[in-house]
């Protein structure tokens, strides 16, 4: 089966739990490399992680159902709330424009 690999992109949600960084939702951002690079990029949070972050966001590519973490970063509790506002705010965006 010949065929184009299609690759995925998601934005993880992690917290720390007494087993380690569990993931408790995701959101699905589409297939563009740029768009998926560019939100993330918008995120608040800190690239520096340390061993009292509790919340971390990560950048995932997966190439047929291969995961490949691109970018994290830690944030607060009000961090997160923005960025949930922004995710939705920019894939809003994203979807009314390549459905036009």
């Amino acid at each position: 089966m010949g065929g184009l690999m299609k690759t995925n992109f998601y934005i993880v949600m992690n917290m720390k739990t007494a087993g380690g960084f569990e993931a408790y939702g995701r959101y699905y951002i589409g297939h563009d490399r740029d768009f998926a690079n560019d939100l993330f990029g918008q995120l608040k949070g800190s690239s520096i992680l340390g061993k009292e972050d509790v919340l971390h966001l990560d950048l995932m590519e997966t190439t047929n159902g291969l995961p490949l973490n691109i970018h994290v970063i830690n944030c607060t509790l009000a961090e997160l709330g923005e960025n949930c506002k922004i995710i939705t705010r920019e894939l809003f965006k994203h979807m009314a424009l390549i459905s036009s």
